[in-house]
């Protein structure tokens, strides 16, 4: 029986979950769950997840939610490189992942509610939330900047699930209008994953696809 992997092509979260599936070559079901309508808050689908996010894993009897949890259950389940290939380089990882929940994406998910949400809700930007967000931003995204200037990836020399996860804020900036690419270092790297990991683009590619039909489709541009 296959891995079924839930969620929307839209979200970045299953973007990190299924780039990572692909790159380490698991077996998997993607089911749909439409955002859009509210499919997450179905009552089948709140029990797999009561609080109603995407993406879920589900293995047999073994049900797991939030995107950096079910990776490191895959890279797990497999031995894969991608979350470290010593003990030294795993805690890294760890480290990088837990930051990027804490310090970073909470961040864009913000701004990605305000700028993109709200406009699909029909509510006006809360500017005080854009100018805290973006300003958070900025000063994490100049931490990454520094820390990326003498580096190829986020840990060691190879593609890590630090990559995966501290890149997923990428996924929806050109809607959000995070300033990324005004650090030099950041957005090389990320033109990097792009050029190089295969898995990455093609998600990026189906993740605009569904995004900018669906926005279209409400003739909303940002």
């Amino acid at each position: 029986m296959s891995v079924k992997i839930y969620g929307d092509l839209g979200s970045g979260s299953l973007r990190r979950v299924i780039t990572a599936a692909k790159i380490m070559g698991v077996d998997y079901e993607r089911v749909n769950v439409d955002l859009f309508k509210g499919e997450s808050h179905t009552p089948e689908f709140l029990k797999l997840n009561p609080h109603g996010l995407t993406p879920v894993l589900q293995d047999g009897s073994t049900i797991i939610w939030e995107a950096s949890a079910i990776n490191i259950y895959l890279a797990d389940k497999v031995n894969s490189p991608l979350l470290g290939t010593t003990s030294q380089e795993r805690y890294e990882v760890l480290q990088w992942m837990f930051w990027s929940g804490e310090q970073w994406r909470i961040f864009s998910t913000l701004t990605f509610d305000e700028r993109v949400g709200g406009r699909v809700m029909g509510k006006p930007e809360d500017t005080a939330i854009v100018n805290l967000t973006l300003a958070k931003i900025r000063a994490t995204a100049a931490v990454l900047d520094a820390h990326l200037a003498d580096r190829p990836f986020i840990v060691g020399n190879g593609l890590t699930l630090a990559d995966i996860d501290i890149a997923a804020p990428f996924s929806q900036a050109h809607r959000t209008k995070l300033p990324l690419n005004t650090f030099p270092n950041l957005a090389a790297w990320q033109q990097r994953l792009l050029d190089t990991v295969p898995a990455w683009a093609e998600t990026r590619r189906d993740l605009d696809d569904r995004m900018d039909t669906f926005l279209n489709a409400l003739d909303i541009t940002l």
